[in-house]
């Protein structure tokens, strides 16, 4: 049995605790399968299992906490956080750093529920950068929310489709980034080439 299998077989058991459980451990930096967590959420609160705002309730909860946690690790224990991950996490924070650094907000907005992926990276490199606590709770919250919603009404609309539905999502998200990214270049290029006036 996958690890999937059994997360997904302890929820269907113990219901809220084991939401809450994965998804904070997730949010705190430790991989689980959390967008297969969640719509598969969603499918329970369809076929009767679960109630729909308390998945909403805890769920957010669990991954606000969690991102709070990690924050407030890497904030205050800094590079004692570093050497524990290991060179190969050097990167990842590095990348984060940088996504934190060019949209602030939106950039720790968008990693809750667009570039899940990225998500404990960010929290990390917000709390080593010292972002402030405050606007960091502020689109954390925001954003966790928005995730947690739109994973978990996906899951109760295609309560048969779960495992597809979670892998679209994980796809999705990568492609929708890459559209960003491609936007943004194709404006940067037409202001160095095309005159002011035109554009």
């Amino acid at each position: 049995m996958s690890l999937s299998d059994q997360v997904l077989a302890a929820l269907l058991v113990h219901g809220l605790p084991v939401l809450f459980g994965v998804i904070l451990i997730s949010s705190i930096g430790i991989p689980f399968p959390i967008s297969l967590v969640l719509v598969a959420s969603g499918s329970f609160v369809e076929q009767g299992e679960l109630k729909l705002w308390q998945v909403i309730a805890v769920a957010s909860l669990a991954a606000i906490l969690g991102d709070q946690i990690a924050y407030s690790l890497a904030r205050w224990g800094g590079p004692r956080v570093l050497k524990r991950l290991g060179q190969g996490s050097h990167a990842k924070i590095k990348r984060a750093e940088r996504l934190t650094k060019r949209w602030s907000g939106a950039g720790i907005f968008f990693s809750r529920w667009l570039v899940t992926a990225l998500g404990p990276w960010v929290n990390i490199a917000s709390g080593i950068g010292r972002y402030p606590w405050q606007q960091f709770l502020f689109w954390d919250v925001l954003g966790e929310i928005l995730w947690v919603a739109l994973y978990v009404t996906l899951g109760y609309i295609f309560s048969t489709r779960v495992q597809a539905i979670a892998e679209i999502l994980g796809n999705l998200a990568w492609v929708i980034v890459g559209l960003i990214v491609t936007a943004l270049l194709g404006w940067k290029v037409l202001r160095i080439y095309v005159p002011a006036k035109v554009v």
